[in-house]
């Protein structure tokens, strides 16, 4: 697995191990689960191992994490690949995501890129020469990011409360059951 920046390849650490604080942690978060069972705290691991790492995840720390959980360790490469919360290479000070799926691009976010683009100099997946900016393409956070932010618990549903793929000005059929003389009632 090589991690590449810019196109360039990304200098990997030879080795990796938690400080003492977060070796603390890292077995808290395996102690709450069963024996056999350790391998369910991979996340917690892997999200320790990259804050330890700067806001990426080195693949020794992978290593080091797979062999604490004694776990394969292409099974956590599977995972840190997986899941867009890890940086599987150096990210910038300023780390933009942003969401580019349907519902954000409908609203605008080719445009924040392309701003990012003309501003930085960087398109998605690249970090700026002097490694101060990062830009990433995700999956929207919006909702969870909001909620978090004021300590409540993420709300279920649209951000903007939403019925599922309804204008934002609501619903435009369906508003009510159609009368016995109705032409279009069933």
């Amino acid at each position: 697995m090589s991690a590449e920046a810019n196109g360039a390849p990304v200098a990997q650490p030879a080795s990796f191990s938690f400080s003492p604080a977060n070796l603390a942690k890292a077995r808290a978060h395996i102690a709450k689960y069963p024996a056999g069972r350790q391998a369910s705290a991979v996340l917690p691991l892997l999200d320790l191992a990259q804050r330890q790492s700067g806001n990426w995840l080195p693949r020794a720390a992978m290593d080091t994490v797979a062999d604490m959980l004694e776990m394969a360790r292409m099974r956590i490469y599977e995972v840190a690949t997986f899941y867009s919360m890890f940086n599987l290479r150096p990210v910038g000070k300023h780390f933009f995501q942003i969401c580019t799926t349907t519902p954000c691009w409908l609203r605008g976010s080719d445009d924040v890129v392309a701003a990012c683009h003309r501003k930085l100099g960087i398109g998605i997946g690249e970090t700026t020469a002097d490694g101060k900016f990062s830009l990433a393409e995700v999956e929207s956070t919006e909702a969870l990011i909001d909620a978090l932010a004021r300590g409540d618990a993420p709300p279920p549903g649209s951000a903007l409360k939403r019925q599922g793929s309804a204008p934002l000005t609501g619903p435009k059929t369906l508003h009510g059951v159609p009368s016995a003389g109705d032409p279009n009632a069933a």
